[in-house]
Parts: C-alpha cells; structure tokens; sequence
C-alpha cells in the first residue's frame, strides 16, 4: 500500500514538473516576442504578447491548483515537500515574468507610432541576456543543475550593471525637450522590466538550489561560488 501511494505522488509530481515547463515556455516565448515587438515597433506583435498573457494567467492557476491538491491529499514529506514549495514559488515567478512582458509588449505599442526613434542596441544586448538568464533557470529546473543555477544568480550582477549604464545615459539625454523624454522614459521603462525579469529568473534558479540541496541562498547568494 505504501509503495502505491509513493507511485501515485511521484506520478503527480512529475505532472507538476510538465505543467511547469509548458508555463516557462509560454513565457519564455512571450518575453522573446515583447523583445522583438519593440526592435521592430511592431504593434501587431505586441498585441499578440498581451492576447497570450491570458493562457500563462490560466496555466498558472491550474498549477497552484494541482500543488494545493497535492500538499492536502497526500501530506507530502522532506524532499517532496520541498519541491511542490518550490514548484509553487517558480510557478508564481513566471507568471510575474509574463506579466513584466507584457508591459514590455504595450512600450512596442506606444513606440510604433515613432518610427524615427532609433533604439540602442544596448537594450537589445540586455535583453539577449536577460531571455539566456530566464532559459538557464529553466534548464537548471529540468535537470535538477545547481551549477546552472549558481551561474544564473552570477550573470544577475551584469544584468544589474547593464540597466544601471541605460539609467545613466537616459539621465543624459532626459530634459532635450518634452517629446524626446516622453520616448526615453518608455524605453528607459523597458530596461526596468527587463531587469526584473533577470530577478525572477535568479528567484527560479534559487528555488532549484533549493530543491536539490535544501539550502536557501536568498541573502547570500553574492557570496557564493559554483
């Protein structure tokens, strides 16, 4: 009878692990997509970005479902325990990632009636790595990777630098003239979505940690190494 019920958590488990990874690919696909929405001032696109938020909103009630279900039913222990908290944790991370695309998405919006506007390529090279940040604490959850994991809280760093270098420049050119920091703002907008983003990605990444090591490295994670 026990070894029944252990058959029947895992099964249940590893559905969770399925409904997670759907969920990380819509996002993942929908912070790709908000990115290329702005290069191109694509409206249309961004659209799409915002008309897909709906699924990942409706994916992620299904798994904090099916977690809530699980903890009641079958009262995991110690290491299941600790994954079904985590699954809840990441499942709530990126639907916050889906929702910061889809602020990107409406920036693409508002950008597409400026045609002449020309956009850094710095927002574009913090972008690639904020969506690299994202897929790698993804991949890290898959295959239960801390190194993976360990290298996406080092590259949250560069992320941090590379937002702090947009503020800078938005400070230089802010006040040219009212139409210009209109624009710079909602670009300069979209360097704090992305940021957030590789946060969340960091959180994911800290809860795999979690997950295989029991260790919460929250508040010291600039300390560690891989």
């Amino acid at each position: 009878m026990r070894t029944t019920t252990r058959l029947r958590l895992r099964r249940k488990i590893e559905k969770l692990n399925n409904q997670l990874l759907s969920l990380g690919a819509l996002v993942e696909e929908n912070v790709q997509l908000a990115v290329k929405a702005i290069e191109r001032k694509d409206a249309d696109l961004a659209t799409r970005v915002i008309d897909g938020d709906l699924e990942i909103d409706r994916k992620e009630v299904d798994l904090e479902e099916e977690c809530l279900e699980i903890l009641a039913l079958h009262q995991p222990v110690a290491v299941d325990l600790r994954h079904i908290i985590a699954v809840l944790k990441i499942n709530k991370d990126l639907e916050r990632a889906g929702d910061l695309a889809v602020n990107i998405a409406e920036t693409a919006i508002h950008l597409s009636g400026e045609p002449k506007m020309i956009i850094p390529p710095d927002y574009f090279v913090m972008a690639q790595k904020t969506y690299s940040m994202l897929r790698k604490s993804l991949d890290s959850f898959v295959n239960m990777n801390i190194e993976g994991s360990y290298q996406v809280l080092q590259e949250d760093d560069e992320v941090d630098r590379m937002k702090h270098t947009l503020h800078k420049k938005f400070e230089e050119h802010v006040g040219k003239g009212p139409e210009s920091t209109s624009n710079l703002i909602h670009l300069f907008l979209v360097s704090r979505h992305l940021e957030r983003i590789s946060d969340l990605a960091t959180n994911v990444a800290e809860e795999v940690i979690y997950m295989v090591t029991g260790e919460i490295v929250r508040h010291g994670k600039k300390d560690i190494g891989v």
